[in-house]
């Protein structure tokens, strides 16, 4: 290969390279976790891509060492063992060890066991996220509507239901997603470990205007938190509360802080 293609191929490579990496990732994305529960499930995707490929390429080898052997002429003595062994033994090992990860792993992204230091309540709503702040004495702080403020380094608990249809819960950036569903709350612990930019969307179909059901997630210092609610919820006096709702959505009830969701 003449000396200008090797390097036009290099750099072909190269780029293919940086293109896929590049993916890995920005404010969305689940291979870039900046909390404790996301960088458990990237871990683990990790380690089942990384086991699966290994599976992968023993199949292929033994569909090799088959094929050259049937070329020859020549049969397994005993191909009983092959499908014991291949067929029976190979996956259980493997589904038995993925599950006994799962199990040990499952605290660490759900967030059991760990006491969170503060609650969100979540409401999902045609389109909109409704968030509502209260601190560690269970009192209400603040609220804000599609932007969500995560105290840096707390572990948070989000109580997450819905007034209309099924919405799904998810930052992928900081863990799984969970469900609202009207009349129930679920709940979810997340921590966020880094000042970074995260974008929170809904998970779930939900109507014409499900694309646009984003949200973005702002890490601040825990001692910032009130503040910013403020500035959330200042407004001139003769403001009317569906100012601050955008066109086509419910406006804020900020006379319920109180309410039981």
């Amino acid at each position: 290969m003449p000396i200008r293609d090797r390097r036009r191929s290099g750099a072909l490579l190269a780029a293919a390279f940086a293109v896929l990496f590049s993916a890995c990732a920005g404010p969305q994305s689940m291979l870039d976790p900046a909390g404790p529960a996301a960088a458990e499930i990237a871990r683990g995707s990790w380690l089942m891509t990384g086991l699966f490929t290994v599976v992968w390429v023993g199949v292929l080898l033994l569909l090799w060492h088959t094929l050259r052997r049937r070329d020859a002429g020549a049969g397994p003595r005993r191909p009983e063992r092959l499908i014991l062994w291949g067929g029976v033994a190979l996956p259980l090992v493997v589904v038995a060890a993925l599950l006994i990860y799962g199990t040990l792993t499952s605290a660490r992204v759900t967030g059991v066991g760990s006491e969170p230091d503060a609650v969100i309540e979540v409401t999902a709503r045609q389109w909109q996220w409704h968030f509502r702040y209260r601190d560690g004495n269970d009192q209400v702080i603040g609220e804000s509507i599609d932007e969500l403020a995560m105290p840096l380094g707390q572990m948070i608990e989000f109580r997450i239901t819905s007034e209309d249809v099924i919405h799904s819960f998810w930052i992928p950036r900081l863990g799984g997603k969970v469900d609202a569903i009207p009349g129930r709350i679920n709940t979810l612990r997340l921590r966020a470990d880094r000042d970074t930019p995260m974008r929170g969307q809904c998970a779930e179909f939900c109507g014409l205007e499900h694309a646009r059901m984003l949200f973005p997630v702002r890490v601040i210092n825990p001692a910032a938190l009130p503040g910013w609610l403020a500035e959330r919820d200042a407004r001139p006096a003769d403001e009317p509360p569906s100012a601050h709702a955008p066109a086509g959505r419910a406006p804020p009830r900020h006379g319920a802080s109180e309410d039981v969701l």
